[in-house]
């Protein structure tokens, strides 16, 4: 039998730790090419047109967000101080978008 492969796979969930708007809908991995990344993904808002894509993805080294949990700056910890809090936000209100291509 042949040995399963996760290589360029990922999956996304519901996120039960959002609290704002700018949340993530949903977040999840991705495997591609043998590197492991976080994915977070946003729905399309409800006035979008027809042509607006689904869903709009954010994709982050796992390396960065362990150093940024190391820090305490991470997703949901409110303590810690990050780059944002530093420029005096809260690191929830920038969420960097890059589209990815083919999707919109």
């Amino acid at each position: 039998m042949a040995e399963y492969s996760n290589e360029n796979r990922g999956a996304i969930w519901g996120n039960d730790k959002k609290e704002k708007d700018t949340h993530p809908d949903f977040t999840g991995s991705l495997n591609v090419d043998g590197t492991e990344y976080w994915v977070s993904a946003w729905k399309r808002k409800p006035d979008a047109g027809p042509k607006a894509p689904a869903l709009s993805f954010s994709v982050k080294p796992k390396e960065e967000r362990t150093e940024r949990e190391r820090s305490g700056s991470a997703y949901g910890n409110r303590s810690g101080g990050g780059a944002n809090q530093a420029r005096g936000g809260d690191p929830s209100d920038e969420i960097p978008f890059a589209p990815i291509r083919g999707l919109v």
